[in-house]
Order: C-alpha cells, then structure tokens, then sequence
C-alpha cells in the first residue's frame, strides 16, 4: 500500500510575499473581564455570608450594594478596554476584589454599630458602607477621568516642579491651620471645612512621587557621580546630599508639626527606594537609613508624643485603659482569629476602637483567621509585584521610576500597617489601601492605579510598526527598455 501524496503547494497558498502575517496582539482584556466576574461573585457571597450569621433577613442593602459593585467596575473595565488596552489585566481585579472585601467589613461593622445602638436606646447610626459606596463612585470617576485625560504619562515630567510644589504645599497646609480644622485624635492631617474635609497628605505622595521620578531622570548625573568607596561600597559626595537631606528635613516637619508618623516614614521610604533604583548605589541606603534612626532618636528626645507611641508600642498593658487600648484589642482580636478566624459576622471586631480604618486588617484577622489575612497580603504581594514587572517592562527612565515608586509605596504603607496593628512596629494611624473607611484615600489610590494602568499599557503595547518609504531614486532597480517601449525579453510585438 502507497504512502499517500503530499498536499500540493497550491493547497495552503501563502500571502504575498511569502510570510504569514502576525497574529493581532492580546490585550487579555477578556481575561480582565473574568477575573472581574469573580470578584464580584466573592463580594456578593461574602455579603450574604455576613448577613446569615448575623441572623438577618436578606435585605436590599445586599442587593444594593452588589449592583452599584457591579456597575461601578464595569465601567472601569469598558474604560481600560477603551482608553488603555494592552494594560496588565490583573491590577484592575485586584483592587476591585480588595475594594469589594472592604466594602463587605465595613458593612459588617455598621451591623455591630446598630446592634450596639439598639441595645443601648440610642439613635441608629447611619451606615458606613453606603458613604463607601460613593467614594468608590468618586474614585471610579478619578480613574477614568485619568485615563481619558493622561495620553502619555511621560508629559507629568513636564509639570514636575509644579506638581511637587503643589504637594509639599498640600502637605504642609494642615499644620498651619488652627487645631479645630486640622486635628484628630492628636494629629494635624485633616483639612475639615463644614460639610467637606479632606487627607491632602494622600495626594501629596503622588504629587511627590512625580515629581522625584523626573527630578531623578533628569539630575541622574548628579546622584551618580564617583564618591568615596567604603567597604566595597560607593558613597555618594557630600555636596551632592541635599536632595535628600531635603526630604529628610521636610519629613521631619511633617512628624514634629503635624505628628504624623505614618506619612513621614512612608515618603521618606519611597524616596529613599527611588533613589536606589535610580542609582543602584547600597550608599544610598546606609546614608538615608542612618538619616531615618536619626530623625526618630531626635523626636523621641524632644517631642512626647512619639515617646508616648513608643512606650505603648513596648509595654501597651501598662496603660491598658488608656493609650495601650487600640493596641491591645488588636491583639485580642486577631489571637481570637487564630488559623482560620471566628467566620464573616461571628466575630467581635467592633469592640477596636477605629475598626473601620486603621484597624481594618485586626477585623480580617479576627473573622478569617491568619488564612484570610494571608490570602489578602498575598494580593497585595501580586499588586506590587505586578507593578514591578511594568516598571522592568516599560521602556522609558521616567516611567520605571514613577512605577517603581507607586508600586512600593502601596509596599511600604501595608508594611507600617500590618506592622502597627500586630505590634511590630509602634503604630502610626495609616489606612490599608483600598480596603479602609475614608474618602481621600480611596480616591488617592484610584489615582494611583490609573497611574500605574497608563504606564503598563504603554510597556505591554507592541513597538509601532513604521511604514515602508519608497527606496531613493538612487538605489531603485533599473531597468533596460526598448525604444519601442517593451522590455527586451518581452519579444516580437504583434
């Protein structure tokens, strides 16, 4: 029996030219979309999750807030489809499942806030979560106005200077006003007008973040200059310091003027990480990390309410009823979580005081154990990770270095949250990133997020294909001709 005959060439032809043409790129929006679909079905059975335990009958606020959840992301979805295509397809599922989680704790603890108010005759409080509910809205809203107004990231290096003076204005503001506008709970970080307050220390490491990624760019040749070389490491001259001695003293300012320990370490940290990056110099870090003991050994001497938040820190049952409470519940809480947590709605995580913002991750690790906080630090791991890989990917100085700086900040903050509320390190009253009660953060990180989705799109995009100019008269292909007109083998005309 004969072999049987190969197909023939005729059979799959190929195009002109004899190549195939490219396959379109993937832009994985669709696997966006499913992802998204997920989180959504996660929120939603988490909310049901919430109100069976406690003993509930389903209401519309379940309904309600499931289909705002929905409406709100999809229309982030059609806008990242739209307006940045080729974008990482994880970042967005990621906040919105983080996002969604929050919303579902928070509306757990207006429960508590109810229960207790009934149980005490007083007036029910109004709920949380629809208040969260809008400033999800008014993020959303951020995002895509960000995303349809910012064509190319790259022109924010044009506005740097401007957008850092606006910043460090924005930063200093709180500690210039009077205490009855600026303060809470001891610290000056507040804005409140009647009917409107704001966080303006939020948008301020944005602002900042910007504007060190050019200023780095731009002056790398002076972070980069030959220095000393100590124990096999380069050490930057010492007229080349003042950057950031600068950033170390506005730092400062914000700890002694405004109290605020959080927003201090976080942006001197980032800084301090761009600057690495942007040099690849260890120096750098010994100098800002001695810079950072420092400044702490300076407030700890001067100012009593850093002692304050250290001796809490080391001994927080000395002062138990007092300034050891937060602390201690915190504790309390989450050893009452053990592995895997009490269940949604079965635990006591209103008794913290500030459950709903700075306390936030004790609430997961009562109700989901160290298995749940665990799960949601790990999407956190894969945000940042992700915002890394762009910052490998893109192909610009200014955009690794404004993705590296968004993607570790939100490193850092969960860091010095995580590491307050379990004790690690004293605590300094940040929120946890998309996950909190409050309306500057949310919207400060949907900045930040689209930011960060405008730079991916332009590092996943495919390289832009030039068209193929005519060749120069010069090198063109000649040819002989007849006087006839035709083509010497052409033959005899008829």
């Amino acid at each position: 029996m004969s072999a049987p005959a190969p197909p023939s060439a005729g059979a799959f032809p190929s195009p002109p030219g004899g190549f195939a043409p490219a396959p379109p790129p993937s832009t994985r929006r669709n696997a966006e979309l499913l992802l998204l679909a997920a989180a959504a079905v996660i929120t939603t059975v988490s909310l049901f999750l919430v109100e069976a335990s406690q003993e509930q009958s389903i209401t519309w606020d379940i309904a309600k807030y499931g289909l705002a959840y929905l409406a709100l992301f999809a229309v982030a979805h059609l806008a990242v489809r739209r307006f940045a295509p080729f974008a990482d397809p994880l970042l967005l599922p990621i906040v919105a499942l983080l996002n969604g989680l929050g919303l579902v704790l928070i509306h757990r603890l207006d429960l508590a806030d109810q229960q207790t108010a009934a149980y005490n005759s007083w007036a029910t409080p109004s709920p949380d979560a629809n208040q969260q509910i809008l400033w999800t809205a008014l993020g959303t809203l951020v995002f895509i106005t960000l995303l349809i107004a910012l064509r190319d990231y790259r022109t924010l290096a044009r506005y740097s200077y401007t957008l850092g003076l606006i910043g460090l204005v924005a930063l200093a503001i709180p500690a210039l006003l009077p205490s009855a506008f600026s303060e809470t709970n001891g610290a000056k970080i507040w804005i409140r007008l009647p009917g409107f307050s704001v966080q303006p220390g939020e948008f301020a490491k944005i602002l900042l973040i910007i504007f060190f990624a050019s200023v780095l760019v731009a002056k790398r040749e002076i972070f980069t200059a030959a220095g000393r070389h100590v124990l096999g490491m380069e050490f930057p001259r010492g007229r080349d310091l003042g950057p950031i001695l600068a950033v170390w003293i506005v730092c400062i300012g914000v700890l002694v003027f405004e109290k605020d320990l959080g927003t201090s370490l976080l942006i001197f940290s980032t800084v301090l990480v761009m600057l690495y990056i942007a040099t690849e110099r260890v120096g750098w870090l010994v100098i800002g990390s001695g810079l950072l003991a420092l400044g702490f050994i300076f407030a700890y001497q001067l100012f009593g309410h850093v002692r304050v938040r250290v001796e809490t820190w080391l001994h927080p049952f000395d002062d138990y009823n007092n300034t050891g409470y937060q602390i201690s519940q915190s504790l309390f809480g989450l050893a009452t979580g053990g592995l895997a947590g009490t269940g949604l709605g079965s635990g006591r995580p209103s008794q913290v005081p500030f459950a709903k913002t700075d306390f936030i991750v004790t609430t997961i690790g009562e109700e989901l154990g160290l298995i749940g906080l665990a799960a949601v630090l790990m999407l956190f791991l894969v945000f940042v990770v992700r915002g890394l890989r762009t910052a490998l990917a893109v192909r610009d100085s200014f955009g690794k270095l404004l993705a590296a700086g968004l993607s570790f900040t939100i490193a850092i903050q969960l860091f010095v949250v995580v590491g307050g509320v379990t004790k690690l390190i004293p605590l300094t009253g940040l929120t946890t990133p998309f996950m909190s009660y409050g309306g500057s953060s949310l919207l400060a990180n949907y900045a930040l997020l689209a930011l960060l989705i405008k730079v991916s799109d332009a590092a996943r995009a495919p390289a832009p294909v030039r068209k193929k100019e005519p060749a120069p008269i010069a090198d063109a292909q000649t040819e002989l001709l007849r006087r006839d007109g035709g083509r010497p083998d052409a033959g005899p005309l008829t």
